[in-house]
Order: C-alpha cells, then structure tokens, then sequence
C-alpha cells in the first residue's frame, strides 16, 4: 500500500478572489443588419466566438474572427464588433474588472487568439455559465465566479498572453460620478437605462453594477428619487397642478408620479403640499 501527498502552491497572479470580479456574462448573434458603434467599457471583456463569421473593429484595426476565436480587450480600449447575415457571429462575452491583458513583449491592449484545441473545455464552462446565471439557483454567483478563475488558467496555458491583476480601475468612480451629475441635470427628460449607458460610451450592465457599487443604488431607481426631489421642490415653492409636475420631472403619467412619489417620500403629492404649505404658514405667522 502507498500513500501520496501532493501540496498545492498557488501562484499570486492566480489569486484572483476578492479582487478580479466577474460583472456580467452576455450571449449575442449579429448579422449584417446590426449597426454597432465603436465604444469603450471601465473592465476588460473576453469573447468567445460560438459560431459564425464577423469582423472585430478594435481602435484603428480590423480583424477578421469565426468559430473558437477569443477576443481580449482591455480597459478604456475603443471596440466594436460586425457580423455577417449570411452567417451570423454569436459569441458569448464576459466584462471582469480588476483583470487586464498582458502580452510578452508587447505593449497591445486586446489581441485574438484561436482555442480551436481546447473548445469543448472553454464552450463547457462558459455554457455553464450561462446556465448558473439563467437558473439563478442559491450561490450561482460564486459559481460563476469560480468558473471564470478557471477559465482565465485555462487560456493562459495556451497562448504567451496572461491576465494580470490591476487595481479597481479609479475611472469607474469618475464614470460614476458623471452619471450621477447628468440625472440630476436631465432627470426631466425621457431617460432609460440603454440611453444612459449609451450616452457614456459603456455597457449597460457595467454600469449597473458600477453605479449601485458607489452609490449602493440602481441609476434608475436614483432617478426615481431625483425625479421626486425636483417634485417636493415645485410642490413646495409652486401652484403648479399636479399634471403640470408629473410632466416636468419626467413621469409618464399623473398616476404614476403619484405612485412613485408616495413610495419614496411615505405620502401623496396632494399630502406633501399640503403639509409644506401649512408648515410655511406657521413659520411666517411666527415671524410677525
């Protein structure tokens, strides 16, 4: 009878828990008839070519990728992607923050590289993820998340490129603090998620995630509460009409603004006026 040990030392650039973070997992198909436009994102993104033709446009390149290609881009990097009707492009996407490209002797921001030898392990745990995050069973996040450390091994046996750990990139939090200063100058206007998003050049998922990460809420539920901000201030300083309010802060309806607005503030429009209205009228009879 024998008995073997076999102790594990873990290299630091594969400690990636607590500071690499998988933010979103994404599956798509272009054909010719998606217009793409160049944009950049505050974390690296890997895609996996599934299946069909395209074009990567990344910065002033473009290249040429089908089935078991991965695209590596990093942060801040100007990208876009092009597919083909006759054959579609359908790849699977992840955005990581604190990960960023290395190559050896190289100074390239994304590079492409074929994992034709090793497609069933890299299609089997991307698949999986998609899976974990679809069922969203209990802990499918740190499935996930294990998943992508094992991926991010994976590739980095097969090709002279790493992934490095990087600092939680400090352009997030200016990202961030844009796009709060933008809602709380438009907050009025006709905003969605797809529009912000767009507006500042990143994915809508990132930004979801970013924006919550700094501010411990959703941007859309920060402009539920800005819209209600500028609402209390014209309820209180204006006759305006309760119409005339739900359309200048930007609701799309007087029962909606009433909804919205006893949600966050614990009481109607009509209520709120009514007892700000009487509270100045004691403070000016107090002054007399």
């Amino acid at each position: 009878m024998g008995n073997e040990r076999f102790d594990i030392s873990i290299p630091k650039e594969y400690l990636t828990r607590d500071k690499a973070r998988l933010l979103y997992v994404s599956s798509a198909t272009y054909g010719g008839d998606w217009i793409s436009t160049p944009h950049t994102h505050y974390c690296s993104e890997l895609f996996y070519v599934i299946d069909g033709v395209g074009q990567f446009q990344v910065e002033d390149n473009i290249f040429p990728v089908s089935a078991n290609d991965l695209v590596v881009i990093n942060p801040n990097v100007s990208h876009t992607e092009l597919g083909f009707n006759a054959n579609p492009l359908k790849y699977i996407v992840l955005g990581i923050e604190g990960l960023e490209l290395s190559v050896e002797n190289n100074n390239a921001n994304f590079c492409i590289v074929n994992f034709k030898e090793i497609k069933d392990s890299i299609s089997f745990y991307l698949k999986m993820m998609l899976r974990e995050i679809e069922t969203r069973s209990p802990g499918y996040e740190t499935v996930c998340q294990d998943l992508m450390e094992i991926l991010i091994v994976l590739l980095g046996r097969q090709t002279n490129f790493s992934m490095i750990l990087s600092p939680a990139n400090k352009k997030a939090s200016h990202l961030c603090d844009s796009v709060r200063r933008y809602i709380d100058q438009n907050c009025g206007d006709d905003l969605a998620l797809e529009q912000l998003a767009g507006n500042f050049h990143v994915n809508k998922y990132y930004l979801v995630h970013a924006f919550t990460d700094e501010y411990g809420i959703s941007p859309i539920n920060y402009l539920m509460h800005a819209r209600v901000k500028k609402a209390e201030k014209l309820l209180a300083t204006t006759d305006y009409s309760l119409s005339v309010i739900s359309h200048t802060c930007g609701f799309s309806s007087s029962s909606y603004f009433s909804q919205t607005f006893k949600k966050v503030a614990g009481v109607s429009p009509s209520s709120y006026r009514k007892t700000v209205k009487s509270d100045h009228g004691e403070m000016e009879d107090l002054s007399r």
